[in-house]
């Protein structure tokens, strides 16, 4: 039978953690070259910058999985007398936050792989512009995908007010993420229509 984990929450992690790593290569390919001399330093920062949140995302896709499993094992909590059931609230609500919170942080790290994406796509090595378009492609499709998984666990919640400011949240920061990768493309697009 098909297994509910890894989902999209773990996937939207992954994506985010290639983007991450097309990000890295791309501040590697420009960092030591003498024609982005003036650039060294931060493209060097980048790459050190660029490794950290692919491992944060990496870890996150086993967090998301790790994160719905208690969700599961919440709703299979007994119920029958009304404190069970009342304990069995409680119990999946405060799950589905943690749920929420796991995607919440896999959505800001996109949005951090798209914001390096602009710096390389603007400053790094030209002959690598269509990799930080790549990631940022990435970047921005793992901050949406997260942020369904932050919205599907707020909208199961039995006190909905709980999770309102998480929605809040990843709403702004789609909407960062989304204007990230729209720079980035657009230096691509200027890039490669020449």
């Amino acid at each position: 039978a098909p297994q509910p984990t890894p989902g999209g929450g773990s996937v939207a992690a992954h994506a985010g953690a290639l983007g991450a790593a097309l990000v890295q290569m791309v501040a590697g390919l420009t960092a030591g070259k003498k024609k982005y001399a003036s650039v060294d330093a931060e493209m060097r920062e980048l790459a050190v910058r660029s490794a950290a949140l692919g491992n944060t995302l990496a870890s996150l896709v086993a967090r998301d999985a790790s994160a719905y499993a208690i969700v599961a094992a919440a709703y299979k909590l007994p119920g029958d007398s009304v404190d069970q059931q009342r304990e069995k609230n409680a119990s999946i609500d405060d799950a589905l936050l943690h749920a929420a919170d796991v995607p919440l942080e896999t959505a800001r790290a996109c949005a951090e792989v798209a914001d390096i994406a602009i710096a390389v796509a603007e400053r790094g090595n030209a002959n690598a512009i269509s990799d930080a378009g790549v990631a940022a492609l990435l970047a921005e499709a793992g901050c949406i995908g997260a942020s369904y998984n932050v919205r599907i666990n707020v909208n199961a919640l039995g006190d909905r007010a709980r999770g309102k400011e998480l929605a809040v949240q990843v709403a702004k920061v789609v909407a960062e993420c989304t204007a990230k990768s729209a720079r980035v493309r657009q230096l691509v697009e200027t890039s490669l229509a020449r």
